[in-house]
């Protein structure tokens, strides 16, 4: 598997068990305020996280390539910074901290259009094992 699914996966496993922490942590208080945090937790950490892994995964070109890690580094640092910032913005009530949610969001928005250009961009790097015998 390449490295930057690997890490997509690994990074994905982290974020399920800060959601079910989350969900827990509601459930047991009995406070659901924060469940947009929750949702964006499971959804954009670990459901997106492990989709990317699974894309790289299944093209193994493009994930040799540069921007694959690129993009890893710079989604996995937005969701690092927008969503503790939201989950205490809407569980905490630290309505301040919102320019960090924010900011936090366009760090991801922007790692998802580096996404959007190794989906549509061709792969320039071709691995051994795509080589015929005759160019190898």
């Amino acid at each position: 598997m390449p490295r930057v699914s690997d890490l997509f996966f690994k990074t994905a496993v982290v974020w399920l068990i800060l959601g079910i922490g989350a969900g827990l942590q509601m459930a047991i208080s009995g406070d659901h305020g924060a469940f947009p945090a929750h949702a964006h937790i499971n959804l954009l950490g670990w459901v997106t996280s492990a989709i990317f892994g699974g894309y790289y995964a299944l093209n193994p070109a493009k994930a040799a390539r540069k921007i694959a890690m690129i993009h890893y580094g710079l989604y996995t640092i937005g969701l690092v910074i927008m969503l503790p910032a939201l989950y205490l913005m809407l569980h905490g009530g630290y309505t301040a901290i919102e320019p960090v949610v924010a900011a936090g969001s366009l760090i991801v928005a922007a790692a998802v259009l580096v996404f959007a250009f190794v989906v549509f961009s061709g792969a320039s790097v071709r691995l051994a094992s795509e080589l015929s015998p005759a160019t190898r």
